[in-house]
């Protein structure tokens, strides 16, 4: 079971891809992370968010969970606007 609360019915091809992706990230924790945020806000996405979304999707999870729960400082060419999106969404719960 994926975990979604949404269905991809009306997403394009790459937000769809996208939403299977963040609630399939090889460990629970980022599925949730992940998952929780792209089923909150993805219809919203531009397409420089989607650009954004897939470059995140190219980071090992260990290092990305490590991002969002701040435990360490992200790198400046990962920083952007959909990653700090992510950690605000984790932090109000």
């Amino acid at each position: 079971m994926s975990g979604t609360t949404r269905s991809s019915a009306g997403l394009d091809p790459r937000k769809k891809r996208l939403l299977f992706h963040t609630w399939h990230r090889g460990t629970r924790e980022m599925d949730l992370l992940l998952g929780r945020f792209a089923d909150a806000t993805i219809e919203d996405w531009t397409d420089e968010d989607v650009a954004e979304m897939e470059a995140l999707m190219s980071v090992p999870d260990p290092e990305l969970y490590a991002w969002i729960t701040e435990q360490s400082d992200i790198p400046e060419n990962h920083q952007s606007a959909v990653l700090y999106r992510v950690i605000a969404f984790h932090k109000a719960g």
